[in-house]
């Protein structure tokens, strides 16, 4: 099918809200967010940008398309110390489009956290209602910001991408990401916050997956620092990383980030974003990007205990894992970080390879779940030949 040719398109090729996210539309839209979605830009530095070199591949080019043949797959780019090594675009996906993050979004969160408390612009251990005093009585309430950037809030949501109703829905009409029904009142992802009365647990004492705590975490800095989010991200992340292109993220009604999943980048930048991991918090030329504590903090302090009793353990059996700052962390002496994303969006980093994987996709099924083995499959090859 030839999605959005012509004007009008036909109808059986139109992209809409309501399609978006689903086979075949979201290969045509997981790259042309901003078409359907409104978004804020994300700017880059156009003067200051890392320039990266290329390099040999790491494993013969033939043996990664077999290994991505049979997924979706839209955009691969791999660095190996500073250089990109493999690269490829599908379904129409260009180097220079930027595509959906989803909830690689998070990740991306959880490392200008750091930088802002680094810069002492966000303390990480106060309690959210010291940045949101209207938090009070939701089941948000007593919770830390650390506990939030470790997904550690008792805050009752269920994550079921295949519910048709409920709170989850709710969630997605307040982001902007799903139409609402014929005379149906908007919420926004702020006033959705404020509908989270409930708690499911305790605050801190499992891993619990709740997209929407990324989001309140937005609102979180953006209080901090009287700036508002893409804002942030462009001048604390973006322009000094050094990226080749500007992003966006999608925004609400009344302009609030979806930090949960709506940052759209190129993958050179994402891959140039997870090198900058590898290399302690250093850019190419070793200008310091994010505080390298934090990179190491990342590493180092989650608490396997709290993933071995969270949502997701029984997806990763036998797998010694935590899960901190946004991030997951495959532990042992050489270890392996990554940021998930639905439908098919990854980012690896191995600081001890100096290699970084950017992956882009827009798989049938939210869930990653089924795809993971053959992504990390693919990864374990490439490191296996640094």
């Amino acid at each position: 099918m030839d999605l959005m040719q012509g004007f009008p398109p036909a109808p059986e090729a139109r992209v809409t809200l309501a399609n978006w996210r689903t086979r075949p539309f979201s290969s045509w839209a997981f790259h042309h967010v901003r078409e359907i979605v409104p978004s804020a830009g994300i700017r880059n530095a156009p003067g200051d940008v890392w320039q990266v070199e290329e390099a040999g591949p790491l494993i013969d080019p033939d043996e990664v398309a077999r290994m991505v043949a049979g997924t979706n797959t839209d955009a691969l780019v791999v660095m190996h110390q500073g250089r990109v090594v493999h690269e490829l675009y599908r379904n129409g996906m260009t180097a220079e489009d930027p595509h959906t993050l989803m909830s690689v979004s998070k990740s991306v969160l959880g490392l200008l956290a750091g930088i802002l408390a680094g810069k002492d612009l966000l303390d990480v251990s106060q309690p959210l209602t010291e940045y949101i005093p209207e938090l009070r009585g939701t089941g948000y309430e007593g919770a830390t910001v650390r506990q939030a950037l470790d997904m550690q809030v008792g805050v009752a949501f269920s994550e079921d991408y295949t519910a048709a109703g409920g709170p989850i829905i709710a969630y997605r009409k307040a982001a902007n990401w799903n139409p609402l029904e014929p005379g149906e009142e908007p919420l926004d992802l702020r006033s959705f916050q404020l509908t989270l009365k409930d708690s499911d647990g305790p605050h801190g004492d499992r891993f619990h997956y709740v997209s929407p705590v990324t989001d309140l975490m937005a609102w979180v800095m953006e209080r901090a620092t009287g700036t508002r989010y893409a804002d942030l991200l462009s001048e604390h992340l973006w322009q000094p990383m050094g990226a080749e292109r500007p992003g966006y993220i999608t925004v609400d009604r009344i302009g609030g980030a979806r930090a949960a999943g709506g940052v759209c980048f190129t993958a050179r930048d994402l891959a140039r974003l997870g090198t900058v991991i590898a290399n302690g918090g250093r850019r190419g030329d070793g200008r310091q990007v994010v505080p390298e504590a934090w990179i190491t903090d990342i590493f180092d302090n989650g608490d396997p205990a709290l993933w071995n009793r969270g949502d997701f353990a029984a997806f990763y059996p036998g797998v010694d894992m935590h899960y901190r700052s946004k991030f997951y962390i495959h532990r042992g002496a050489e270890p392996l970080l990554r940021g998930v994303g639905i439908h098919g969006q990854y980012l690896f980093a191995d600081p001890a390879r100096g290699l970084s994987v950017a992956w882009f996709g827009s798989e049938a099924d939210a869930a990653t779940s089924g795809y993971f083995p053959a992504r990390l499959a693919l990864v374990e090859t490439l490191r296996a030949a640094c």
